[in-house]
């Protein structure tokens, strides 16, 4: 059985991403697609962030196909259920992570400026709640930290 570098450097087993992947999707009360199916356990699959381009390599690694309209739309299906979220790059290009391997809501990312890798942090730096004027109300906050990760650190 292979096995996916996975967030902390662990392996999963395409099984068990296949599996929490059928459990996320049977608990947002949505039907389980193929397209679903394949898009949800990559994302479950990956340490980082990835685009809509490194997704659809992804697929097409494992010998499965999504054509990009519908890889598009399960994004959005997903970041709407909140299985996904979506994170703006300076390159202008969204990058997306199940949101089953990182803390709900607002958090942080880290940014290789080397490699261009986005990953969600957690832990008590990972959100900031900055005070605001009397009368606002945030509705989201991003928060981006830029450096260099340990692959390019050295």
């Amino acid at each position: 059985m292979s096995g996916i570098e996975c967030c902390n450097g662990l392996t999963m087993a395409e099984s068990d991403l296949q599996t929490r992947a059928r459990e996320l999707l049977r608990a947002a009360d949505g039907r389980i697609t193929s397209a679903r199916l394949a898009v949800l356990e990559v994302l479950l699959g990956s340490a980082a962030a990835l685009s809509h381009h490194e997704i659809e390599n992804a697929i097409a690694q494992r010998g499965r196909d999504v054509d990009r309209v519908t890889l598009y739309r399960v994004l959005d299906w997903l970041v709407e259920r909140d299985l996904a979220h979506r994170i703006a790059s300076e390159d202008r290009i969204w990058r997306f992570n199940a949101v089953d391997r990182v803390q709900a809501g607002d958090h942080a990312h880290f940014h290789c400026t080397r490699c261009g890798q986005i990953v969600c942090l957690d832990g008590p730096y990972s959100s900031a709640a900055p005070a605001l004027p009397t009368g606002y109300q945030p509705e989201r906050t991003e928060i981006t930290i830029h450096g260099r990760c340990p692959g390019c650190a050295g």
